[in-house]
This record gives C-alpha cells, sequence and structure tokens, in this order.
C-alpha cells in the first residue's frame, strides 16, 4: 500500500493483485471465505518461492533476496 500523496507506490501491489487474480482467480468459485483466503496465502507463498520472473533474472522473488542479501 503507498503512503499518502504517493499513489507510484502503488504499481508493483496493483500488478501482484492483477496476476493473482488472471492465475488462480478469475473462472473459479469459492464456496466460502475461509476457501479464498486459502487460495491467496497458497498463491503468495508460490509467488514468492517458486514463480520465476524475468525482470528478476528469471529468479523468484526469494531467490533475488536472497543475492542481495549475500552481497
Amino acid at each position: 500500500m503507498s503512503s499518502v500523496a504517493h499513489c507510484i507506490d502503488n504499481g508493483p501491489m496493483e500488478g501482484f493483485w492483477g496476476i493473482l487474480k488472471r492465475e488462480r482467480y478469475y473462472g473459479r468459485r469459492f464456496t466460502c471465505k475461509r476457501e479464498l483466503v486459502q487460495m491467496i496465502e497458497t498463491y503468495i507463498h508460490y509467488y514468492n518461492t517458486r514463480r520465476v520472473q524475468r525482470k528478476l533474472g528469471v529468479l523468484t522473488p526469494m531467490e533475488k533476496h536472497e543475492l542481495g542479501l549475500a552481497a
């Protein structure tokens, strides 16, 4: 979430939610709130640890983070 008067900060999160909806939400029906929350939690773990991204040099966000810590 962005701070007040800094809407540009919101871009990365808007992109993430768009990807999540495209890959896991659209076309599905959820029978309860807990099922939806579980899907979101599972997807966030997948996104951070297994989903490679070209803009990160074909690494996962966690791999990129670990490389930054090692530097």
